[in-house]
């Protein structure tokens, strides 16, 4: 996501020359054209990003505003299909009807209610930890962890595709700022060694990355942090409640039984797909985080009705640990299937995020929108959101999936992929991928 940051400096910088044109001419339309320009740029490049507009719930099918039919979705972060769940939209009706719809306050005020005590709890439970605090989102749970954790005396070692909320969480602290380069030990040990004369070291590193699809390599990072008493932050936001054998994410994928020190993770992806994010660990971090972290102490409290769907979602996946292994299953088939017809599919093996890389941001879009066409949704992602040259078409699988819908998604990049000579009809690759 570091590309991400780089990418969006030029136009906070548009905009602060902008602004002190329009104070000069006492009009905004220096400032609109200057705007505009920079729109006409990323239109020219093929990586303008238009929305598109659902008009059902979330799920493996929905309803796209100007499509006649249902569309199968491959492009949700809904993992294990829970956002639509029933159990689960019955949950927050409940909430909504015992607990209200919000609580216009922040917590230590008067927005603190039983459910969000039992989620937390529940929370530290599940990941074997000794308390949690929820946020209305991981992006404030990662903005509000390191200036509180962290102070000049201290270091924050962080891998540098990390996600841009963690780049902006440290932006906020005082620690001194380190990066390694991405899941590079080598790099990685030679920032420890460097900064042995610091109070506290923090290891910072998504569990898995979300653009790639690929998982930190953990075991070797908690050996490291051990050798140099460092401590271990994982963002888990795409691995909670599908990766590993149970649901735990990457600390269970790796069999590192509570080796992480600090868990950060979202309600919005796999935990009913609402919104809300939360950190997990030690008690007395926890109390500091209620006292001094910012974005828990500034921002309105979860609407019960989200706690109420997060809560019900984690028991199920409590309940029945074969969700993780149905996500599994359909990843297997799905990426089995695209390699053997010659499409290059990045990522972990075992991790439901596919990324088809594609290499030209034109390509993807246009491949995307044909898919379209054809009952499939998926989108093409390019700069910034990765890099030039990088685009892609980033597939996620989930439980709700069945054989039938992967195969169906398949069949249809296979066709679009050999009429845009992406693939040979016999599998082999005939564009340039990466």
């Amino acid at each position: 996501m570091e590309v991400l940051r780089k990418g969006l400096t030029g136009v906070s910088s548009l905009v602060q020359r902008s602004l002190v044109i329009g104070r000069g001419t006492a009009s905004l339309s220096a400032t609109r054209d200057l705007l505009e320009q920079e729109l006409e740029g990323i239109r020219d490049a093929g990586t303008f990003k238009s929305e598109r507009v659902i008009t059902s719930r979330q799920g493996s099918s929905i309803r796209v505003q100007g499509q006649s039919s249902n569309i199968l979705n491959f492009c949700a972060n809904n993992y294990l299909g829970l956002s639509g769940h029933p159990e689960v939209i019955e949950a927050g009706k409940k909430a909504l009807e015992t607990h209200g719809a919000g609580l216009s306050s922040v917590r230590f005020i008067c927005g603190t209610q039983d459910i969000h005590k039992d989620l937390e709890a529940k929370i530290a439970k599940f990941h074997g930890k000794e308390d949690a605090i929820l946020y209305i989102s991981c992006f404030d749970a990662n903005a509000g962890i390191f200036e509180v954790l962290l102070s000049p005396e201290d270091a924050a070692i962080s891998d540098e595709l990390n996600h841009a909320s963690i780049i902006d969480g440290i932006r906020l602290c005082k620690a001194q700022r380190y990066r390694y380069k991405h899941r590079d030990l080598k790099d990685l040990e030679s920032q420890l060694q460097a900064t042995q004369k610091l109070r506290q070291r923090l290891i910072i590193t998504d569990g898995v990355f979300s653009m790639d699809g690929n998982v930190a390599p953990l075991p070797d990072i908690c050996d490291l942090a051990d050798k140099f008493k460092a401590m271990v932050f994982v963002d888990e936001c795409h691995a909670t409640g599908f990766f590993g054998k149970t649901g735990r994410g990457t600390e269970e994928y790796f069999k590192l039984n509570n080796r992480v020190d600090i868990i950060n993770s979202t309600l919005g992806k796999a935990l009913g797909g609402a919104a809300g994010g939360y950190t997990t660990g030690p008690k007395q971090l926890i109390d500091l985080l209620r006292q001094r972290s910012r974005p828990y102490l500034f921002s309105n409290t979860l609407p019960p009705p989200v706690v109420a769907c997060a809560s019900k979602a984690l028991d199920l996946i409590m309940a029945n640990t074969d969700l993780p292994q149905k996500v599994l299953t359909n990843t297997s088939r799905f990426r089995t299937r695209m390699m053997d017809a010659g499409f290059n599919v990045a990522g972990d093996p075992e991790h439901p995020i596919c990324p088809v890389m594609l290499g030209d941001a034109r390509l993807a879009s246009t491949f995307a929108d044909q898919m379209l066409d054809r009952g499939i949704y998926v989108i093409g992602f390019s700069f910034p959101v990765v890099p030039k040259g990088k685009a892609r078409i980033r597939v996620q699988i989930s439980a709700s999936h069945s054989e039938q819908d992967i195969d169906r998604a398949v069949d249809a990049f296979i066709e679009i992929g050999r009429k845009l000579n992406v693939v040979h009809a016999e599998g082999k690759k005939t564009a340039s991928v990466n």
